[in-house]
């Protein structure tokens, strides 16, 4: 696959994953298209070697592996670790809002979102609901407003003179979409628009009341190459749908050897992968428990395996420079970025970086190095609590990007092409 051709996918892809249900839909559906065969957690599996597996769990977390050849006695695990959530507004439980003959909505900020950037977009819907149908029966479906259903205005700078010198956002009065006016003699709901959606997207289903739903508002705007020299990627979502993209063509496109290669997408890392789902479940070590259901096996396999934790880094900003340490300034096109932290906010040490190292020379890839300022907090990745959760060695990396949490993001067109052929390489080493 050349860079363009990948890089277009890429795109296109995005643009199909509004929401990590969509995300984790979108992955089951490209490598069924592959022969893998789709499992379910509540079933007896029963593996063979060479086989090509996945599963998936609360329609937001994917699992895939490839189950390798090796004996017992030199098994090991090539896993791929990354994230299918993204920092958003998600829509609260009791969404309507009615007031200055404005229909609105209640959200409520998902993750560390940066929200200057919502304003004045071009948002839709997307996400699960749950529904009762005519014989008591509990259903869900996926549903994606896809065009433009709501906006949230700024406020005009001729009512707040301080604004590009002092702007507040209070996220509970400030940060609240308007889908449509208000007529008086007009009774209106939430759920009366996602009845029609549902219907518009499916027919008519057999439903007798909408039980539940987990929704979240999305930038309309598609992905786009930019730049003189096409040297962008500009889209939402790159953090972490762009690892997911990565790690799903690497895997799909591995021959690998004798080690089980394995792609885990985690929910709920942009608010601490503290859930069923999330990194610190048992997920990823519940699937490694049944590729090796033999306890010594598994943890004699477990000490010859590596995690690539691939989650996007901060690339040096031109206009703010200053907020990286000196020597450690990863540029955009300059491939992908090992991240270090000596208290541990990330996994790598100095042999997993090694590793990672030796893999980029012999792919041919740059490589950049990230450490934080002194003086400036540190993020984390799913890579320190998988580690802590297997016990699994893990370097984390990943390409830098502009605009991290925003809704709208910049990558480069080189970088995750870059990190593609690494993951490749890991996948077959």
């Amino acid at each position: 696959m050349t860079q363009e051709n990948f890089n277009h996918e890429l795109l296109r892809f995005l643009h199909a994953s509004p929401t990590p249900f969509h995300c984790v839909q979108n992955l089951v559906t490209a490598l069924e298209e592959t022969g893998f065969t789709l499992l379910a957690e509540e079933d007896a599996w029963h593996l063979e070697r060479g086989g090509r597996y996945m599963v998936t769990r609360g329609d937001s977390t994917f699992c895939a592996f490839i189950v390798g050849d090796d004996d017992p006695d030199s098994a090991s695990l090539r896993i791929v670790g990354a994230h299918t959530d993204s920092p958003c507004l998600h829509v609260k439980p009791e969404p309507d809002i009615d007031r200055q003959s404005c229909r609105q909505l209640a959200v409520e900020i998902y993750g560390g979102a940066l929200l200057g950037p919502w304003f004045d977009r071009d948002l839709s819907i997307a996400g699960r609901v749950s529904y009762r149908d005519a014989h008591g029966g509990v259903s869900s479906v996926l549903i994606n407003f896809q065009k433009p259903v709501a906006v949230i205005p700024s406020l005009a700078i001729h009512l707040d003179r301080e604004a590009n010198a002092r702007r507040e956002i209070n996220a509970q009065q400030h940060v609240v979409p308007v889908l449509s006016l208000a007529a008086e003699d007009e009774e209106f709901s939430f759920g009366d628009a996602l009845r029609e959606q549902i219907e518009e997207e499916y027919g008519k289903l057999d439903i007798d009341l909408l039980l539940d739903f987990d929704l979240c508002l999305y930038d309309c705007q598609a992905p786009a190459i930019v730049g003189l020299a096409d040297e962008f990627i500009c889209s939402a979502r790159l953090d972490n749908l762009l690892s997911c993209y990565t790690g799903l063509k690497s895997l799909e496109n591995a021959s690998p050897g004798g080690a089980t290669c394995l792609l885990v997408c985690h929910d709920h890392e942009e608010v601490g992968s503290t859930s069923a789902s999330g990194a610190q479940s048992p997920f990823l070590a519940d699937v490694i428990a049944r590729l090796f259901p033999e306890r010594e096996t598994r943890q004699r396999a477990v000490q010859r395996s590596l995690m690539i934790s691939a989650d996007n880094a901060h690339a040096v900003h031109p206009n703010y420079a200053d907020k990286h340490d000196p020597n450690h300034r990863p540029v955009i096109g300059g491939g992908p970025v090992i991240k270090f932290n000596a208290n541990q906010r990330y996994a790598t040490s100095s042999e997993t970086a090694a590793l990672f190292r030796n893999l980029c020379i012999e792919t041919g890839v740059p490589v950049q190095a990230m450490a934080m300022r002194n003086d400036m907090a540190c993020g984390s990745t799913i890579g320190p609590i998988s580690a802590a959760e297997t016990g699994i060695a893990v370097v984390d990396v990943g390409i830098p990007q502009w605009a991290m949490h925003s809704v709208r993001e910049t990558a480069g067109v080189r970088d995750a092409y870059y990190l593609h052929r690494v993951l490749q390489a890991f996948f077959a080493s």
